[in-house]
């Protein structure tokens, strides 16, 4: 992961997001005219899969310039907005459970009256639609790995990619061998394809939602790093969460020795914190409160 914390991970992915939305956008258009044309359901179902991305990319563009708004002094936001991101992957999950079981529905509804297709147009329009997606493929792979909103797109389009093919493949068995329930079962694949990919972006944001600790942050390890720091005794009450994709927090009630007494020592001891936070486990964001040895039991008599 980066140090884009700032404002999340996807802001400094935008302009990527902007050009696979124009090129999403554009072949959502040449599949639907196809789609009409042909009565193509596998090659329809793959429209509304893109359909589903484009609006996921809209929010996650949208949540990104949200996000950017900052809490300011004062205000009840200290973070800023910065969680609408996390909020706009999770109504994306959603949407693409919807689209999947919308697909199904009509794909086995087709297994009883299955109509003639026209299958070079249809195998035209999945091999342009597959070309545009790889292409988006390979705008968004480095952004997957620090957005949560990147990431949720770089699935879809790769859904995408992979409901092309099926497209392609079907139309490719109903010009062969005339077989026309084949463009249902590409629909079907699609639907399959989509709900995985759905399920694993909700998982996400659950898990960003519930203050999980990040799955790269060892809290052992990182309890380890803090008590062998020089000047530090123990440390409890550590916690680490993420506030949004690329922007770990930690907060934790530092235990120091009893050579600490000035604010030169405790500044030190601070520093050397802070430094090994940001670099051994990429959070810049901390919080800590220097105590004494026996603090923590006055702390327990006041929970009590």
């Amino acid at each position: 992961m980066g140090h884009d914390h700032a404002h999340g991970a996807g802001v400094k992915h935008r302009g990527r997001l902007a050009l696979v939305l124009g090129l999403t956008g554009a072949v959502l258009v040449v599949e639907a005219v196809v789609a009409v044309i042909t009565g193509s359901l596998a090659l329809l179902a793959d429209a509304g899969h893109m359909l589903g991305d484009s609006f996921g990319i809209v929010m996650a563009l949208a949540a990104i310039t949200v996000a950017q708004r900052g809490g300011g002094p004062g205000s009840r936001r200290s973070f800023g907005y910065s969680r609408t991101e996390v909020l706009a992957a999770g109504l994306n999950g959603i949407v693409l459970l919807g689209l999947a079981g919308w697909v199904a529905f009509r794909a086995i509804g087709r297994f009883g009256d299955t109509p003639e297709l026209e299958g070079g147009l249809i195998v035209i329009a999945g091999c342009v639609g597959l070309v545009v997606n790889v292409i988006g493929l390979l705008l968004l792979r480095g952004g997957a790995q620090e957005s949560i909103n990147v990431r949720g797109a770089y699935l879809e389009v790769l859904g995408d990619a992979l409901g092309s093919v099926a497209v392609i493949v079907s139309a490719t068995v109903i010009l062969l061998t005339g077989w026309y329930a084949a463009d249902a079962v590409a629909s079907l694949v699609i639907a399959a394809m989509i709900v995985p990919r759905a399920i694993s972006l909700l998982r996400d944001v659950a898990e960003v939602l519930l203050e999980s600790t990040p799955k790269d942050v060892d809290l052992i390890e990182l309890r380890q790093h803090i008590v062998e720091m020089d000047g530090v005794r123990d440390v409890h009450d550590l916690h680490v969460w993420t506030i949004t994709s690329g922007m770990p927090i930690m907060s934790a009630h530092v235990v120091v020795e009893d050579w600490v007494t000035g604010m030169d020592e405790a500044h030190a001891v601070l520093d050397r914190l802070r430094g090994c936070l940001s670099d051994h486990f990429d959070v810049e964001h901390s919080t800590f409160q220097i105590e004494p040895a026996g603090h923590v039991d006055s702390e327990q008599q006041v929970h009590h």
